[in-house]
């Protein structure tokens, strides 16, 4: 049994939140995104395990990037990645990043503020994005709108996840300044039922998250790849919709995620405003470049 595999929560690509290398993506990337996210996901189940000592997890994912970087062979599933990464010619930097992400998992219980909580999303939640932008050869140029989305979407794991991570890991990942506005602590996540305080504290934060839903808008239409754009296109709206749900709802006593007939929904919806936009700019380049004529 190689590091990592005691560890497993058995977690597959089909139980996330949200799209992960969907039948949208072409066939040719889909292989190397399910490696990333093999690699992030047994990486992920190390630093969450429930009794596993600190130092344990600590070792393990230091077993990982070793491995990742060329410098052992211990960790399967981080050297399935390297070769994956070495064959398309691909950054090793992103999974480094999400690493450092695993290693705060371990190491560090609670974000001070907002500033504090974007910085772990810096490591736990852009490099996937920006991954999987490299992977369809994408610019850099747009990391700023994949940097937006993915910190907004995991704000919201955040939120639907407060609960648990509370009870079973003793983290906190609401801003502590926001919870001291409302004159309650961590403990207020201890309960079945979120009290007036944490509700305000949970409107509040998913308002705040609601900006930079925002500004990753024109995401989706600065991708060339039409497939990705689409996928992209899907998750925004997923996006816009939880969050709106989490100015409303306590995600303490109540259910914050989509069933799949929601996200069927929510995937024909997005398919629309999609085709129609993008039939909008190609319409309006198109006539730019006659007027250039």
């Amino acid at each position: 049994m190689t590091d990592g595999q005691a560890l497993t929560s058995g977690k597959g690509h089909r139980d996330e939140n949200f799209p992960v290398a969907s039948i949208l993506i072409h066939p040719r990337h889909r292989q190397a995104i399910l490696a990333f996210y093999r690699f992030a996901r047994a990486a992920d189940d190390i630093a969450d395990h429930p009794t596993a000592p600190a130092a344990e997890k600590l070792r393990q994912l230091e077993t990982f990037r070793a491995s990742l970087m060329g410098e052992s062979d211990t960790a399967d599933i981080a050297v399935a990645l390297r070769e994956t990464l070495k064959a398309r010619n691909l950054s090793v930097r992103h999974a480094a990043d999400l690493l450092e992400a695993f290693r705060r998992d371990v190491t560090v219980a609670r974000y001070g503020d907002w500033d504090a909580l974007m910085d772990y999303c810096r490591y736990s939640a852009m490099p996937v994005g920006r991954f999987v932008l490299e992977v369809h050869g994408e610019s850099e140029s747009i990391w700023p709108a994949n940097d937006a989305l993915c910190a907004a979407l995991q704000v919201i794991n955040h939120l639907q996840d407060c609960a648990q991570d509370y009870r079973d890991r003793d983290r906190v990942y609401v801003p502590l300044d926001m919870l001291q506005l409302e004159g309650i602590g961590p403990d207020a996540f201890a309960t079945d039922k979120a009290s007036p305080a944490l509700r305000r504290v949970f409107a509040s934060l998913a308002r705040r998250n609601a900006a930079m839903i925002e500004r990753a808008r024109p995401f989706a239409q600065e991708i060339k790849s039409a497939r990705l754009a689409f996928e992209v296109a899907v998750i925004q709206r997923l996006a816009e919709d939880l969050n709106t749900k989490l100015t409303l709802r306590d995600p303490l006593s109540q259910r914050v995620h989509h069933n799949n007939i929601e996200r069927i929904a929510f995937t024909i919806g997005a398919a629309g405003r999609f085709i129609a936009t993008r039939f909008a700019r190609n319409r309006a380049a198109l006539a730019l470049a006659r007027g250039r004529q």
